[in-house]
């Protein structure tokens, strides 16, 4: 017979594996993304933002197809203040599922592909909510820089069936003098 000694690493990792709450579903995405609609501005709605989002303002994420199938991706923003410093930054973007175009790696250091996929994109291809397999970031965007109040609740209510936290979800502030482009 065991000794007490001999299993209380079995029940300590038994009482553990009890605690562990269970994976999400896979996350769904969209069953089609027309590449070549997708492609340009995305104005960043809100966001769970990464540690290089954060402070945000006029976000902008601009996408172009290469001749070699991967895409071309501009993500601009003012830091911590519509007047402050202006970064930019040039991922790529890979497809990973030829058959649907929605999920993608998203290249910002060789060789490392991060997790990138389109959850939802409207029919007329003005929004879309950009997800990750394990819910810590997601992206609300759209064509122009604002968007009613009943479609931000509608789209945080596809973050929400999809397993987020949407209390996360944070607004990205957008304000544009009509002079100005996103393209800067």
């Amino acid at each position: 017979m065991p000794s007490l000694r001999a299993l209380l690493p079995a029940s300590l990792l038994l009482a553990l594996a009890g605690c562990h709450t269970a994976p999400h579903p896979p996350i769904r995405t969209a069953a089609h993304v027309q590449l070549e609609r997708f492609m340009g501005d995305w104005f960043v709605i809100a966001n769970i933002p990464t540690f290089i989002e954060r402070g945000a303002h006029n976000a902008v994420e601009r996408y172009e197809l290469s001749p070699d199938g991967t895409i071309a991706t501009t993500f601009t923003f003012n830091a911590d203040a519509f007047d402050g410093e202006l970064k930019t930054y040039h991922p790529r973007g890979f497809i990973k599922d030829a058959k649907s175009n929605a999920v993608w790696g998203m290249q910002f250091i060789w060789p490392i592909k991060a997790d990138y996929r389109i959850v939802y994109v409207s029919d007329d291809y003005t929004r879309t909510i950009i997800g990750r397999e394990r819910r810590d970031y997601a992206w609300i965007m759209a064509r122009t820089p604002q968007i009613a109040e009943s479609e931000y609740r509608a789209l945080l209510d596809i973050l929400q069936a999809e397993g987020y936290d949407i209390s996360r979800v944070q607004r990205v502030p957008q304000q544009w003098p009509n002079a100005v482009k996103p393209g800067r």
